[in-house]
């Protein structure tokens, strides 16, 4: 990502964590070093800890004299211009914690006043940046005690954290671990003296969180100013429109699969615990999850006699979903059946991934109806492009289906379509929410991403050729793929910014932008803020009804409407594995849904994968990833 994608624009902080130094000089020699000084310098945020600390000074100088261990010699980005030498603490080793402490390091109150002045935190291997305070364009923050192993000798400030202003960017650098949080480290260490450690750590993890926040609003970044904690996973409620659908899998479940002990069934990667009442439902509310929510069994309650009380779902009115969902079948003629999008569905409050508990369940997946779809507020292990996961905050509506197609008729209607009816259904969606909100700038990004104007720019004109970024993705489509028997099941997950308004923005906001804009400019108009329910009741229903004419007629007729929701027609662009060729969009391909780009020199045709190559829309740039 960091050698062929373009991802300076979009990113916020650049963190080089701890570990050993030697691989990334090996990997990151050259380009990737060149892009990373070039968007710190340009203003870009950039923190290293600990190996990544001594990376990014000018000079590496790790247990010095040590024939087995040592490492020296000079590093390319110096962001600290002097070397970073350690071990801070004799006893290394690597991949224990025979060297580990809780070293107490003292917080330059200057620099970050109102917070302890003494902070213990974990240390194994750590250096110190020397002469720290010969240095113009650098700040101590903090640093070691005089005990340490390997002192500053010239002038004796032990620099354990550093500010270095670069260009118009700062880069942080910590020699020690402020970010290890003590009830995430392995108690059950072999070094007896860990034990006291953590102890230690524990103790103080107040003192600890204070400072690292306190060193993070030092880069300008914006902080939490409470902590917060990752969410117990919550009850999974099973329901359906037709009243019979969620038991009827229930029963299906049990005559496939079985129990393995009392109620608890193995699907696969997760267990299920099968409640057929809501009575236990109160039983297990205060029952605290397994710490990894992968691990945990996962509790499911039909519901298709009674819905859950709304304290149990507050964030999401069932019923409400249920009414909206009927009503726009009802409006566009569609005849709900147990197949349709959305019959038969699943919600959480807090859930592991949406899509996770279908496609990584391989006893699950055969057996559950077309159409099966679930939804949360929170997930846990939300799942996106290249291995991305992330924690799903409320506010970004979650949401994953099962189609099924046979193989048999994927040539006319290929399965890589899939993605681009799902990007086109959920934009439409938005845009038909009511009367007025046709006018919300949401556009696709190719092939599937969904983007909408900044707040700051409703209602403003901008060129068509500026580079300025307009617009942010609030949205993306990924479909997983599995086939059993000759029929592909695609689980298409999809996931929208409604009301979420960090780091980016969210429709919600832009709402509230354009309500300001109308009465300023004296128009009678005001539009409401989008509710979850009935935007997932309409994106599935616009998606249900596109799916049925697909399976028909392939992608051919919905061209024309994918071109109106685009950013694209004839943009001007850069192909960066074609030697910076440049060359015109003119669409996709009928078949498989190719980026289409003609070279502007020669009249070539680019046809460019949607998976295999990345788009910086307002760079112009195509890159081809690796």
């Amino acid at each position: 990502m960091l050698e062929n994608q373009p991802w300076e624009l979009k990113t916020a902080l650049l963190v080089i964590p701890g570990g050993a130094d030697l691989p990334m000089c090996k990997t990151f020699r050259g380009k990737i070093n060149d892009r990373i000084k070039s968007y710190v310098s340009k203003g870009g945020k950039y923190i290293g800890i600990c190996a990544g600390g001594y990376y990014s000074s000018s000079r590496c100088e790790f247990e010095l004299g040590n024939p087995t261990m040592e490492v020296s010699g000079p590093r390319d980005l110096k962001f600290f211009p002097g070397p970073c030498r350690g071990s801070v603490v004799k006893g290394f080793d690597y991949g224990t914690e025979k060297g580990t402490r809780a070293l107490e390091i003292s917080v330059n109150l200057n620099e970050l006043p109102n917070i302890a002045p003494k902070v213990p935190v974990y240390v194994n291997g750590g250096g110190l940046f020397v002469d720290a305070h010969k240095y113009r364009n650098v700040k101590i923050l903090a640093t070691y005690p005089d005990d340490i192993d390997v002192n500053d000798n010239v002038g004796g400030s032990n620099a354990a954290a550093v500010l270095c202003e670069v260009g118009r960017g700062k880069a942080l650098l910590f020699g020690c671990h402020p970010e290890f949080d003590p009830d995430t480290l392995d108690d059950n260490s072999e070094v007896p003296s860990f034990a006291q450690v953590l102890k230690t750590l524990k103790a103080t993890n107040n003192s600890r969180i204070d400072f690292l926040r306190s060193s993070l609003k030092k880069l300008e970044l914006k902080v939490n100013e409470k902590e917060t904690h990752m969410p117990n996973l919550t009850p999974l409620f099973l329901c359906s429109i037709d009243g019979a659908s969620g038991g009827n899998l229930i029963k299906s479940l049990e005559s496939e699969i079985g129990y393995q002990i009392q109620n608890v069934m193995d699907v696969g990667s997760d267990k299920f615990a099968i409640n057929k009442s809501m009575n236990y439902v109160h039983e297990t509310e205060n029952v605290r999850a397994v710490e990894d929510p992968s691990l945990a069994i996962k509790q499911i309650f039909l519901c298709e006699n009674e819905t859950p009380d709304k304290y149990l779902t507050p964030n999401f009115d069932i019923e409400k979903f249920k009414r909206c969902l009927t009503e726009f079948y009802e409006l566009s003629n569609q005849k709900m059946n147990e197949n349709s999008v959305g019959n038969t569905f699943m919600y959480g409050e807090v859930l592991t991934s949406t899509s996770g508990l279908m496609d990584s369940n391989f006893k699950f997946l055969p057996l559950i109806p077309d159409g099966f779809t679930i939804t949360g507020t929170i997930q846990l292990l939300g799942k996106g492009r290249s291995g991305n996961h992330w924690v799903n905050p409320k506010g970004v509506l979650p949401v994953s289906f099962l189609l099924k197609i046979p193989q048999s008729i994927t040539a006319n209607s290929p399965v890589v379509f899939i993605q681009y009816l799902g990007s086109m259904a959920y934009t439409q969606a938005i845009l038909e929410y009511g009367v007025g909100y046709d006018e919300l700038p949401v556009k696709i990004k190719w092939p599937n991403d969904i983007y909408i104007k900044y707040p700051k720019y409703v209602g403003e004109n901008i060129d068509k050729d500026s580079k300025e970024v307009t617009h942010t993705k609030i949205g993306g489509i990924l479909v997983n793929t599995n086939v059993f028997n000759g029929v592909f099941y695609l689980v298409l997950g999809a996931g929208v910014n409604v009301s979420n308004e960090a780091p980016t923005t969210s429709i919600n906001s832009v709402i509230d932008a354009m309500n300001e804009y109308y009465a300023k400019t004296g128009k009678n108009k005001r539009l409401s803020h989008l509710e979850e329910e009935k935007l997932l009741a309409k994106f599935l229903t616009i998606f249900n009804q596109m799916f049925t004419k697909f399976k028909v007629d392939g992608f051919t007729p919905f061209l024309k409407d994918y071109y109106k929701m685009w950013f694209h027609s004839n943009q001007i662009v850069t192909l960066s594995h074609k030697n910076g060729a440049k060359a015109q969009i003119c669409g996709i391909t009928p078949d498989w849904g190719m980026l289409m780009a003609k070279d502007l020199k020669t009249g070539t045709i680019h046809e460019l994968q949607p998976d295999g190559n990345s788009f910086d829309m307002f760079n112009g740039l195509i890159s081809q990833k690796r």
